[in-house]
C-alpha cells in the first residue's frame, strides 16, 4: 500500500486553493473566449527588437548574462531601473533601496517571508489581488479587509480600523493604479492621506505597481513610494509592460526592509535570472521602452472601450461594472449570481472569467466576478459578454 503523503503534509496547505493555477491553466487556451488571466497581448511582444539583444549579449556579454547573478540583481539593471523610477515618478532609489526580484509574487513572498510571524495582521484591500491574497495567507497572519468604492481604498475606513485595533498591523497591500481585480484608481487626495496615516501608526505600506505605467491616458497621481520612500516598499513587475516570460519586478523601499528581502531571496530562487536582467536593461537603454509603452497603452484601452460597450448591451440591468481608466480589468457583479456557479456554465458556452471569491480576505462574495480584456481579440469580445449574460440570465431564470 503506498503512503499518503496528504497527511504528512504542512496543515496550512489544507485550505490553500489554486486559484491562481486555474488561471495559469487557460493561458493558452483554445476554442474558448478568455476572460480569466491577465495576461497581456502576444501581438505586441517585442520579438525582434528581443531577440536582437539576446544575439548582441550572447556575443558580447555571457559571462554576465549567462552566469548567476547576485541576490539584489545585477548592478547595471537595477541602474537602469533606478533611472526609469526617477522619470517616471520622481525619485530614484539608492543602490541599498532597489533590488530586483522574479516577478511581483516573488516581492510578495519575500515581503511575508522577512516581515511576518504567525498571528501578524495583514491588511488588504477588499477585493485584492488573489495571488497576495494567498502568498500572504501562506505565512499564517491575520488577514483583515479594508473597503474600496470608486476612488480606491476607502481610507477613513482604514483610520477607523486603526483607531479602533489593540494590535498594530505589520503591513497594508493596496494597488492604487488600476487596480486587480477592479480596475479603479486611488485618488490624488486619498494617496496623501494614506501614507501620513500609515507612518503615524508604523504600518508598512506595500504598493504594487503592476498597472501603474498602463493607464489609458496621461494623467498621473504619485506614487505611494514617491510621496514617502520610509514607509513604503513599492513592488512592480515587467511582465505586463516588457513579457512575463523573463519573471522580472523589483522592489523598492527602505534599504533595512530591502536588505532582508535580500536575504530572504538567497533561501528562495536565489537570484533573478541574469539574461532576463540584461535583456531588459538593453531594452530599456535603448529606449525601446518609451515607444513600446504607448502600443501597449492604445491596445489595451481599444479592448477596454469594446468590453464596456458589449457590458453595456448585454448586461445592462443585469449588473454593475467598474469603469477602468488603465490596466486590464473591469470587476462585475451580479446581485443574486453565484459567480462560481456561474463559471462552470459559461465554461460550457466556451467563455472563461475568474470568480469572486478569492478576491476577498476577511468576508464571503460570491456575486462578483473579474473580467480580463488585455488579451481577448477585439471580435470576440462582445460574442463573450453575450454569452456570459445569458448563461447568467438562464442563473437567474430570467
Amino acid at each position: 500500500m503506498g503512503i499518503d503523503w496528504s497527511t504528512r503534509l504542512a496543515a496550512r496547505t489544507r485550505t490553500q486553493q489554486d486559484l491562481l493555477g486555474g488561471i495559469l491553466a487557460l493561458a493558452n487556451a483554445r476554442g474558448v473566449v478568455n476572460f480569466s488571466g491577465g495576461f497581456p497581448e502576444l501581438g505586441i511582444f517585442p520579438t525582434s527588437t528581443v531577440a536582437d539583444i539576446a544575439r548582441d549579449l550572447m556575443a558580447e556579454d555571457a559571462a554576465i548574462a549567462l552566469q548567476y547573478a547576485p541576490s539584489e540583481g545585477v548592478e547595471s539593471t537595477r541602474h537602469a531601473v533606478a533611472g526609469l523610477l526617477a522619470a517616471e515618478q520622481g525619485h530614484r532609489p539608492s543602490d541599498d533601496e532597489l533590488m530586483i526580484t522574479s516577478g511581483g509574487i516573488d516581492a510578495v513572498t519575500l515581503i511575508a517571508r522577512s516581515v511576518l510571524d504567525p498571528g501578524d495582521v495583514v491588511l488588504v484591500e477588499e477585493p485584492s489581488y488573489l495571488g497576495a491574497v494567498s502568498g500572504f495567507a501562506a505565512f499564517d497572519p491575520v488577514l483583515r479587509g479594508v473597503p474600496m468604492d470608486d476612488d480606491g481604498l476607502d481610507v477613513e475606513a482604514l483610520a477607523a480600523l486603526l483607531a479602533s485595533s489593540d494590535v498594530v498591523p505589520k503591513l497594508l497591500y493596496t494597488i492604487p493604479d488600476h487596480q486587480n481585480p477592479s480596475g479603479r484608481q486611488l485618488s490624488a487626495e486619498r494617496r496623501t492621506a494614506l501614507v501620513e496615516l500609515c507612518a503615524r501608526h508604523g504600518v508598512l505600506v506595500v504598493e504594487d505597481v503592476a498597472y501603474r505605467q498602463l493607464g489609458f491616458t496621461d494623467e498621473r497621481h504619485p506614487s505611494l513610494w514617491s510621496l514617502n520612500p520610509d514607509v513604503v516598499v513599492q513592488i512592480g513587475t515587467f511582465s505586463k509592460t516588457f513579457f512575463p516570460g523573463v519573471r522580472l519586478g523589483w522592489a523598492a523601499g527602505p534599504a533595512e526592509v530591502v536588505a532582508r528581502l535580500v536575504v530572504a531571496k538567497q533561501n528562495s530562487d536565489q537570484c533573478a535570472g541574469a539574461l532576463g536582467q540584461r535583456m531588459l536593461e538593453e531594452f530599456l537603454r535603448a529606449g525601446h521602452f518609451d515607444t513600446h509603452l504607448p502600443r501597449a497603452r492604445e491596445l489595451y484601452r481599444g479592448r477596454a472601450e469594446l468590453m464596456l460597450a458589449a457590458l453595456g448591451e448585454h448586461v445592462d440591468g443585469l449588473g454593475t461594472w467598474t469603469v477602468p481608466r488603465g490596466g486590464f480589468f473591469t470587476w462585475l457583479h451580479l446581485p443574486g449570481v453565484d459567480t462560481t456557479a456561474l463559471a462552470a456554465r459559461a465554461r460550457e458556452a466556451s467563455v472563461a472569467f475568474v470568480p469572486g471569491a478569492g478576491f476577498f480576505a476577511d468576508r464571503v462574495d460570491h456575486e462578483h466576478l473579474r473580467l480580463s480584456f488585455s488579451r481577448v481579440r477585439e471580435p470576440d469580445i462582445d460574442v463573450g459578454i453575450a454569452r456570459l449574460a445569458a448563461a447568467a440570465h438562464a442563473m437567474r431564470g430570467n
